[in-house]
């Protein structure tokens, strides 16, 4: 979850674009309200949004929340109710909130709002915004698949069909590509139904018909999903599949099936940004990517070999993935970011 990445980083991550406002105060926070768009149950990315809130409310020396939204009406009423109990900073997770979150922030202009992992344009001052550039280690990640697999074929299930979950699927794809000119791709797989971010029943029937397909891969795209993928995988394990977690290091989970993972340190830049906007200092737009710690593999961190990771078996494939690293961070490979033009 790159949070030691993401921490050493320090001075380094301001390095997005800052908006010409000045940021207002809000020096002693008394307490601080994180909204999830959905129940947290077994979604790494929500939980460490809580995980991030909740340590540095204590370092702050404030009380936490959290409210865990279950629709889209609820996710409006929860904000709304965050700003009635008085949130001093209220925190949200997510695109789901992208559209009602600078509505809510004009009208509640003595409330400070964060919103993480989503990019809003011309955000009023009380709104600021931490999001990453997860289409760098998912090309990382695509590469590492592609060097590893046995079928020469891929596969991918996203929780849904939309521009911001290309910035995995589309660039696990290039990457691979870039690795290995002639892999094979099946196409994407997609969760769907009423709560596709959490929904393992769904997710291990999609990545069964990825494995039918001739797929040794997977990319597990889909949140809380993922462990559907990882049963689907275990029960294909004679046929050498392996599937590719997220956010965290979802390796101990699943131990044998998982190759490496695309980590996000979600907890460590709401804390930061936290601390930035009480101090003052936060920028109103920032941007993590590989240079700055925000997004990695679990293959990059030094204790790799005690990860559960079957990607330490293959140290040509991690030499491969920090060979690109260091390209894309010096501006040798330069990538785009897919969400603005995803493929079909």
């Amino acid at each position: 979850m790159m949070r030691k990445g993401l921490v050493a980083a320090g001075a380094v991550l301001a390095v997005a674009t800052a908006m010409a406002t000045t940021p207002a105060r809000a020096d002693n926070p008394k307490l601080i309200i994180y909204v999830s768009p959905n129940p947290l149950g077994v979604n790494p990315f929500l939980i460490m949004g809580k995980t991030g809130t909740d340590a540095v409310a204590k370092k702050l020396g404030a009380k936490s929340r959290t409210y865990e939204a279950k629709d889209p009406t609820t996710r409006k009423q929860d904000v709304e109710a965050a700003v009635r109990d008085g949130a001093d900073i209220v925190v949200v997770l997510g695109f789901e909130f992208k559209d009602m979150l600078p509505d809510i922030a004009k009208a509640n202009p003595n409330t400070k709002f964060l919103i993480v992992d989503t990019y809003i344009p011309d955000p009023p001052p009380n709104l600021w915004e931490s999001t990453f550039r997860e289409w760098e280690g998912s090309y990382l990640v695509g590469a590492e698949t592609a060097l590893t697999s046995k079928s020469g074929k891929l596969g991918a299930v996203a929780a849904l069909d939309i521009p911001f979950l290309h910035r995995w699927t589309d660039a696990f794809q290039d990457g691979a590509k870039a690795a290995v000119p002639g892999i094979t791709f099946l196409p994407t797989l997609i969760v769907g139904g009423d709560n596709p971010f959490s929904d393992p029943v769904r997710a291990e029937q999609q990545a069964q018909a990825v494995i039918a397909g001739g797929a040794d891969r997977i990319y597990a795209v889909a949140a809380g999903g993922n462990g559907g993928i990882f049963k689907a995988a275990m029960d294909a394990k004679d046929k050498g599949v392996l599937a590719i977690g997220v956010d965290t290091n979802q390796c101990p989970q699943a131990p044998g099936v998982v190759l490496d993972n695309m980590e996000k340190g979600v907890d460590a830049a709401v804390g930061l940004a936290i601390e930035g906007i009480a101090k003052g200092t936060q920028d109103h737009i920032v941007a993590y990517g590989l240079k700055e710690g925000g997004v990695g593999l679990t293959s990059l961190h030094d204790d790799v070999a005690g990860s559960k990771c079957e990607i330490a078996k293959f140290p040509d494939a991690i030499a491969k993935a920090k060979d690109l690293k260091g390209k894309i961070e010096s501006g040798e490979i330069k990538l785009a970011d897919p969400m603005l033009n995803p493929r079909k």
